[in-house]
């Protein structure tokens, strides 16, 4: 069981003096059977703070600084034990491990937003290499979902892009590049394709000595509910897959619902945001705690 301490600090510097408006942080973890929150506290500006569960029910602080100031400054401090979830293994056997992928009545109710896809691309390019993913011949779900993910990892090149938002999954696929968030998308919206209920999950990856890509910042990568093991990691930009380096904060189905910290303030003024996210390891307990599930 190892122990993680996280801080995630975001700063964003004005040309002048502003007043603020209302900020949506999305930063706290849940308590769960595969990640205990042990300490979490927040530094904020003075200003109102309300906390709550959005309709997903991930946890929500709203922030409301007061007066004006050229800076506003949130540092989000974490310890948390992370428990190892290997990849449960289902029987070849079992009809809800083949392809199609096909869900009870009362999971598909939930599931159905998670299946249609968010987006409407129909790029010829991309169609063709969706199609060249698409499963072999009694192929197992999960075999499947593992080839992607370590094509994803192995053909596209990881790079740090500075600009908002995602990718589209054309875009992605003709450039053969991204950084993590257009990896985690680019996945999601094609197994939503084949059918399958996908996720787009956002937080905190722990990479000793920054062996990983994405390390160093806030991490992105994807879920994808599967019969008889439920929403289950995959991590296009590093191969992993159930992995206890990654701690999720929040899962939404768009990327956009995702962002880790998002506001408004009065006044038509330039700003620069500079990030910084530092994962140490507290208490290790064995050399081999965190070897990652990796596709392949």
């Amino acid at each position: 069981m190892p122990r993680l301490r996280i801080r995630h600090e975001s700063t964003y510097d004005y040309a002048w003096p502003v007043r603020f408006g209302r900020w949506r942080l999305l930063m706290r973890p849940l308590d769960t059977h595969a990640t205990r929150l042990i300490e979490a506290s927040l530094e904020t500006p003075p200003g109102q703070i309300k906390w709550s569960y959005d309709a997903y029910g991930n946890c929500v602080c709203d922030l409301s600084p007061s007066g004006e100031s050229d800076r506003l400054r949130v540092v989000n401090n974490l310890v948390v034990d992370r428990y190892p979830s290997p990849l449960a293994r289902v029987d070849i056997d079992n009809p809800d491990s083949r392809l199609p992928i096909v869900y009870s009545m009362a999971d598909r109710t939930i599931l159905e937003p998670f299946i249609a896809p968010a987006t409407d691309d129909h790029d010829a390019n991309y169609l063709e290499w969706l199609r060249y993913q698409s499963p072999a011949t009694a192929e197992p779900a999960i075999e499947f979902l593992q080839r992607m993910n370590a094509n994803l990892h192995e053909t596209f090149a990881y790079g740090v892009r500075n600009e908002p938002g995602v990718q589209s999954p054309s875009e992605t696929v003709y450039g053969r590049s991204g950084t993590c968030r257009d990896f985690a998308w680019l996945m999601i919206e094609s197994v939503r394709r084949l059918g399958f209920a996908a996720r787009f999950a956002t937080g905190y990856l722990y990479s000793p000595h920054a062996t990983v890509r994405g390390a160093g910042a806030t991490h992105a990568w994807c879920e994808i509910f599967l019969p008889d093991i439920g929403w289950t990691e995959f991590d296009p930009t590093n191969g992993l897959v159930e992995s206890s380096s990654l701690i999720r904060v929040a899962a939404t189905r768009t990327w956009g619902e995702a962002v880790p910290m998002n506001g408004t303030v009065f006044g038509d003024v330039s700003s620069t945001l500079n990030v910084a996210v530092d994962v140490d390891l507290l208490e290790p307990e064995g050399a081999d705690m965190f070897a990652p599930s990796v596709a392949g």
